[in-house]
C-alpha cells in the first residue's frame, strides 16, 4: 500500500515543522556562550560540573544536526516517490510506524533484524 497524497503532505509539513523547530533550537543554544572561564569557577568541582554539562549540550547538537540531515533526506524521498519504503525489502513501511517515526527508513520487521544483528556483532 503506497501513501496517498494527503499522507505525503502531513509527513512533508510535519517534517518541516520538526526541523524548522530543531534549527531554531540550535540557533539558541550557538547564541548561549559555551566557552568555559575558570575564574568564574571557584573549585575543581565546579569546573568538572560544567565541563560535563558543556560536553552533554555539545552531544545534544550534534544529534540534533543528525536528526535535522535525516529529516532532509525524508524530504527528499516524498519529493522522489520513495518515502515511505523500507530500504531494505522495498516493502512499504506502515503508515502508523511512520506517524510514530516520520522518518523511519526500515520496516519494523527488518529494523527488528537490524537491531539483532547489532546486539550479536557489538
Amino acid at each position: 500500500m503506497t501513501l496517498k497524497k494527503k499522507d505525503l503532505h502531513r509527513f512533508t509539513v510535519l517534517l518541516k515543522e520538526e526541523k524548522a523547530r530543531i534549527l531554531n533550537q540550535l540557533e539558541k543554544t550557538k547564541k548561549a556562550d559555551l566557552t568555559l572561564k575558570t575564574e568564574d569557577l571557584p573549585d575543581e568541582v565546579d569546573l568538572a560540573s560544567s565541563e560535563l554539562n558543556q560536553s552533554m549540550s555539545l552531544r545534544i547538537r550534534d544529534r540534533e544536526r543528525e536528526l535535522v540531515l535525516r529529516i532532509e533526506e525524508a524530504l527528499v524521498k516524498i519529493e522522489n516517490g520513495t518515502y515511505g519504503l523500507c530500504e531494505m525489502c522495498e516493502e512499504p513501511i506502515e503508515v502508523k510506524r511512520l506517524e510514530a517515526q516520520p522518518i523511519a527508513e526500515m520496516c519494523i520487521r527488518c529494523k527488528e533484524q537490524e537491531e539483532i544483528q547489532r546486539k550479536i556483532y557489538a
